[in-house]
């Protein structure tokens, strides 16, 4: 199944975050992003997941052309 990059948008309000961050995710579709976003935040941000399902939705995705793990790649949450 193909494989896409996600670069995903998560606003946290204060005071947790000034302004959130982003996640760069790669899955197969909306859902396991969103599975794997909250598995690594572990709950930290579950207040949140309201907006980032949304978010997935509307965030930026580009097919990648080999074979991947699903995986978060990288977060950046201020």
């Amino acid at each position: 199944m193909a494989k896409f990059l996600y670069i995903v948008d998560h606003f946290v309000g204060f005071p947790q975050s000034e302004y959130g961050g982003v996640w760069n995710v790669i899955a197969e579709n909306d859902d396991e992003c969103f599975d794997l976003i909250s598995e690594v935040d572990n709950g930290d941000y579950e207040g949140c997941y309201v907006n980032l399902r949304n978010n997935i939705v509307k965030a930026p995705r580009f097919a990648l052309a080999d074979a991947v793990e699903s995986e978060v790649i990288d977060r950046f949450i201020t």
